[in-house]
C-alpha cells in the first residue's frame, strides 16, 4: 500500500508538470527524469483512471476534459500533501505542537512552575495543556490517553505497570502547623504518636498524602482526629494557618509561607517519591521527551 501511495503522488506530479508546460519531454526535465519514464507513468494514471487526460495531436499537448477536471485536484493533493510534511517537520523539529502534562497541586505550586517556564522559554511554539489533581486522577488520565506526561507520587505497593515511571526526586514530609501558635514540640523533631490527640486538617479522597498520612497514624496505633477534610493543597495550608489544626505536607510547599512552622518527622521519618509518568504502550514524543529533559535538569539545581 505504500508503494502505491508513494507512485500516485509521483503520477500527480508528472501529470502537473506536462499540464504546466504543455511538452512531454520539457516536463521530464523539470521532473528530472527520463521522458519515457515519465511518459509511462502519465500513462499509467490515465489507464488506472479509465480516460486520457493529454489530446496528443501532431506534437501539442492539451488537457482533455477529464485532464481539466482532474488538475484541480492535482494541485490541491500535492499542496496538502506539502502542507502536511511541512507540519510534521515542524513537530519533529519542535517548532509547534502540543503537550499535555499533569502534576499534583503541592508540584504545581513549586517545581512544576519554574519547569513550565524553562520548557515554554526553549520551545515557544509547543502550546502547553496543564492538569493539576491528585496522583490517582492524573494516573487514570493516562492510561485513558488525556495526558502525554504527568508528575505522580509513587504510592507503596509502586506505579501501575501499565505506566513507565522515571524518578525525579524524593521529598521529606513535615507536620505544619500555625506559626501564631506555640511550636508542637520542644524538640527539632516530632513524633508521630505526637499527633495522636492533636486535630488534623485532611486532604480529599483521591489525594495521595491523605492516604500516607492515615497510614502512618494508624502505623503507630491511632486513628487520626480529624477537624477539616476535604480540601486540596492550599485549602489545607490556609486551615492550617487558621488554627483549625495541623497537617503533614511535603516541605517545598512551606516555602514562601510565614504563617506556617513545618518540623521534621522523627527518624525513620516520612518521605515521598515524585516520578515522571507516561503510559507505557504509547511511545514519548519529541516534545515529551525535551520536556523530560527540561525538569531533570531543573531538579538538579534544586
Amino acid at each position: 500500500m505504500e508503494r502505491v501511495d508513494r507512485l500516485t503522488l509521483q503520477q500527480l506530479r508528472y501529470f502537473l508538470a506536462v499540464a504546466d508546460t504543455k511538452h512531454f519531454t520539457r516536463a521530464a526535465e523539470q521532473a528530472g527524469v527520463a521522458q519515457p519514464s515519465l511518459s509511462k507513468q502519465v500513462q499509467s494514471l490515465e489507464s488506472e483512471l479509465g480516460t486520457p487526460l493529454f489530446s496528443r495531436v501532431r506534437g501539442n499537448v492539451t488537457l482533455t476534459p477529464a485532464g481539466e477536471a482532474l488538475l484541480p485536484i492535482a494541485r490541491r493533493i500535492l499542496a496538502d500533501v506539502d502542507t502536511a510534511r511541512h507540519e510534521v517537520a515542524e513537530l519533529v523539529g519542535l517548532r509547534r505542537g502540543r503537550l499535555r502534562v499533569g502534576a499534583t497541586p503541592s508540584l504545581c505550586a513549586s517545581v512544576f512552575a519554574d519547569v513550565l517556564a524553562r520548557f515554554h522559554a526553549a520551545y515557544p511554539g509547543i502550546r502547553l495543556l496543564v492538569e493539576e489533581g491528585g496522583s490517582r486522577d492524573l494516573s487514570r488520565s493516562l492510561l485513558r490517553g488525556d495526558l502525554d506526561l504527568a508528575l505522580i507520587i509513587v504510592p507503596p505497593e509502586g506505579p501501575d505497570p501499565a505506566l513507565t515511571t522515571r524518578v525525579v526526586l524524593r521529598e521529606d514530609l513535615m507536620v505544619a502547623s500555625a506559626a501564631s501558635l506555640p511550636p508542637l514540640v520542644n524538640r527539632p523533631t516530632i513524633r508521630l504518636i505526637d499527633l495522636r490527640d492533636r486535630p488534623m486538617v485532611m486532604f480529599r479522597q483521591g489525594y495521595d498524602l491523605r492516604e500516607t498520612t492515615l497510614q502512618a497514624c494508624r502505623g503507630v496505633g491511632y486513628e487520626p482526629r480529624l477537624a477539616v477534610e476535604g480540601g486540596e493543597m492550599d485549602a489545607v495550608l490556609r486551615f492550617v494557618e487558621a488554627e483549625l489544626g495541623v497537617a503533614i505536607v511535603p516541605s517545598m510547599v512551606l516555602a514562601n509561607r510565614p504563617g506556617l512552622r513545618g518540623i521534621p518527622v522523627a527518624p525513620p521519618g516520612l518521605s515521598r517519591t515524585v516520578a515522571l509518568a507516561h503510559r507505557t504502550d504509547v511511545p514519548p514524543t519529541n516534545a515529551a521527551r525535551a520536556f523530560s529533559e527540561v525538569l531533570m535538569e531543573h531538579v538538579a539545581t534544586l
